[in-house]
């Protein structure tokens, strides 16, 4: 799907922590650069999965107002929501990026992986955060996604890539792989060579 790409001037974009293996073997694959954007879920109070929005790598912020009416949250649950992710994308920056900045967008397509789309929040605030840096096209490659979400990205995005696309009332991307665990933020900067 992304053959296209091979040599070019791409730049392959990880969501962490589950985007780094995809996205190591695409930027492998293809022969190009591979750098991470940490993004973090904005969760909901009463669990350690579902989000109703996200913090990007630049602190920019997006939280869904349908999903925060629909649970009734609080201005204090919604602001520590996104103070506690706003600590994890800091940590993830200091422990992946170090004092590297980005490489340069502006004017080069980028390649942003994720190892799937479940509600789409985390991807979505990716794009936005991506889009001030003006790439000449933002290309969304997942392995899996929820029709719905998929969807409403394709609409942020340039360009969708996603080999499996599911349905159904609930969706969550770990029921897309036969192995799949969470993995360690040592995982993941080991897979790039920090």
């Amino acid at each position: 799907m992304l053959g296209s790409y091979r040599g070019s001037q791409a730049l392959v974009l990880a969501i962490p922590s589950g985007g780094v293996p995809v996205a190591a073997e695409i930027a492998k694959s293809l022969g190009l650069t591979l750098d991470v954007v940490p993004v973090s879920k904005v969760l909901l109070p009463w669990t350690t999965e579902s989000g109703y929005g996200a913090v990007a790598f630049d602190g920019s912020v997006w939280i869904d107002g349908e999903a925060r009416e629909r649970w009734n949250l609080t201005r204090e649950q919604i602001d520590q929501g996104i103070t506690e992710a706003r600590v994890k994308v800091a940590r993830r920056n200091f422990r992946l990026r170090g004092d590297r900045s980005l490489p340069a967008v502006a004017g080069r397509p980028v390649i942003l992986v994720d190892d799937g789309i479940a509600a789409g929040s985390t991807m979505r605030t990716a794009i936005a955060a991506l889009r001030k840096l003006k790439p000449s096209e933002i290309v969304v490659a997942v392995p899996t996604a929820h029709a719905s979400a998929l969807a409403a990205i394709a609409k942020l995005a340039d360009h969708v890539c996603c080999a499996n696309i599911r349905g159904g009332l609930s969706f969550a991307v770990a029921d897309a792989y036969e192995i799949w665990r969470d993995l360690t933020e040592d995982e993941i900067a080991a897979m790039l060579g920090l």
